[in-house]
């Protein structure tokens, strides 16, 4: 278990995590992220630099907490009416997000601090739990549904492995053609 998932989710805990995240947000914006040191983010924090050591570990591991939360979804997925409508516009939303340079940043810093894969466990689940609400809206209109690990092996994995390894030409046609080789053509 990471240090990180054994943090109360109230209190001093948590206002030292808010102050620590927004030190990082501030300065990466200020002096950008290869400046970034913890006794930097400490001093902006108000906290001592052995807080960030005992509660992250390194440089590395917090960044990696911060890019967690930064892809926590802020919304619910739009409601478009129907199954393919609403992957399509979720979909499309997550490739502009995720291929943006910003959003490969996140991730790269996701997954690097993340000895123990809970991080990019966090990061799939914000999508599984997104995907699980179109599910549940579609399953309402008494639409037919594909699984939730159907759509992230089939939508989600894919556009995943292009924004890592293989970016261009990354577009919102692309995560229409994914739609609509799990959903197919026909409920528009």
């Amino acid at each position: 278990m990471s240090r990180r998932t054994m943090v109360r989710p109230g209190g001093r805990s948590a206002r030292v995590q808010a102050s620590v995240h927004a030190a990082v947000r501030e300065l990466e914006s200020e002096v950008g992220r290869e400046a970034l040191t913890v006794p930097l983010v400490a001093a902006r924090a108000g906290v001592t630099p052995s807080t960030i050591y005992r509660r992250w570990g390194d440089l590395q591991e917090l960044l990696s907490d911060v890019a967690v939360e930064r892809l926590r979804p802020e919304t619910a997925p739009e409601d478009k009416g129907s199954l393919r409508s609403d992957l399509e516009a979720w979909a499309e939303q997550f490739l502009e997000e995720m291929a943006a340079t910003s959003g490969r940043a996140y991730i790269r810093d996701a997954l690097l601090g993340d000895p123990d894969g809970s991080n990019a466990g966090q990061c799939s689940d914000y999508a599984a739990e997104q995907i699980d609400v179109i599910l549940d809206r579609a399953a309402g209109r008494a639409e037919d549904i594909p699984d939730v690990e159907t759509v992230l092996d089939r939508v989600v994995a894919p556009m995943m492995y292009r924004i890592l390894f293989r970016p261009d030409g990354l577009d919102t046609a692309y995560a229409r053609q994914l739609v609509a080789g799990l959903v197919g053509s026909t409920d528009r």
